[in-house]
């Protein structure tokens, strides 16, 4: 009996210390100073920490997490997550939690110029929306790899550090095109100009500011992708823009989910696109879903050209399908950073 009685103390305090030292999301800002032609970049940093998390209310949005919590010795891999055109940085904070969890830190930045304060991007002539947002997260990607405080705790191979991408919507576009994905804004004009009132809430944009690619040169732009980022994920992805070619040459693991019911960009013009033409690319269909289903549910009601982003179809539960992808994202991102 007394050695039963030891043996079961024994579990309870091995319990005990598991919990303890139980992964948590920390959160905190960082900013990337400006220079002479780039703004400040603001970076919400997620990290795997021991501190406890608490419910943190983020303008619209509730974030998980420590704040200021200490981050762990290491990291699996650094995470850069990018947000939607008008979007903000704590808009996925669920998935960013989740994979901080996992032993991740995750770079969530604001976009400058095309976040939910400023859209100066959209309204640029020379089409710099598609160029500058694959060059901002790799700016982040520059400055985490060169700050003291993190870049040895990132995990290395033989491949360099272990870098991955999420983003979602022109987010979806950004990291796309760090993989490899060349845009060509004039495929917009002619999809437009074809299919307006089958694409009617991307081509109408044009009509309320001035759209990606509705005045922009004729020539693709050069390539934007990183090196560095070694796999990512695509949500529900602007994706008529790229050339078939420039995604047929993408050897990253690239996963691509699509909202079946999304209006803003309707699938078979965007994320059925890059699916037809990456290879090996994983393919998720997410039933009875529209756009904004991997945004973290608002805390009030945010307006978007198409309704509020709060807004689900009948039937649509999105914090299960939330819970869901901050099980699924994690396991992708884990098969290629063991």
């Amino acid at each position: 009996m007394n050695r039963l009685f030891k043996t079961i103390i024994s579990l309870v305090v091995l319990m005990l210390v598991d919990a303890a030292t139980a992964h948590q999301a920390g959160l905190r800002q960082l900013t990337i100073a400006g220079t002479s032609d780039s703004p400040p970049i603001v970076v919400a940093l997620y990290y795997p920490t021991v501190a406890p998390a608490q419910a943190v209310s983020m303008g619209p949005f509730v974030a998980h997490a420590a704040i200021q919590g200490p981050p762990d010795a290491t990291v699996k891999g650094l995470i850069i997550l990018s947000h939607g055109t008008g979007g903000s940085e704590l808009a996925h904070s669920s998935l960013a939690e989740a994979l901080a969890r996992d032993g991740y830190l995750v770079a969530a930045l604001r976009h400058p110029g095309d976040n939910w304060q400023d859209r100066s991007l959209l309204k640029d002539p020379g089409g710099a929306f598609f160029s500058e947002r694959p060059r901002q997260v790799t700016r982040v990607i520059d400055a985490l790899l060169n700050d003291p405080q993190w870049r040895d705790r990132i995990a290395r191979d033989a491949s360099g550090p272990r870098i991955g991408a999420v983003g979602h919507s022109a987010g979806g576009y950004t990291v796309l095109a760090l993989a490899g994905g060349e845009p060509d804004p004039s495929r917009i004009a002619s999809h437009c100009y074809a299919e307006a009132q089958e694409d009617l809430i991307f081509c109408g944009m044009g009509t309320r500011e001035r759209a990606p690619g509705t005045a922009v040169p004729s020539q693709p732009h050069p390539r934007l992708a990183d090196a560095r980022v070694r796999a990512v994920v695509a949500l529900a992805p602007l994706g008529v823009v790229f050339t078939a070619r420039s995604l047929g040459d993408i050897r990253i693991p690239v996963a691509i989910y699509e909202a079946e019911d999304d209006r803003f960009l309707v699938p078979r013009y965007h994320s059925e696109w890059v699916g037809r033409n990456v290879p090996e690319v994983q393919m998720h269909r997410v039933p009875n879903a529209w756009h904004f289903a991997f945004v973290d549910p608002p805390t009030r009601s945010i307006a978007s050209e198409n309704g509020d982003v709060g807004a689900d179809p009948p039937g649509f539960d999105r914090r299960a399908f939330l819970e869901q992808l901050a099980q699924e994202i994690p396991a992708f991102f884990d098969r290629f950073f063991p």
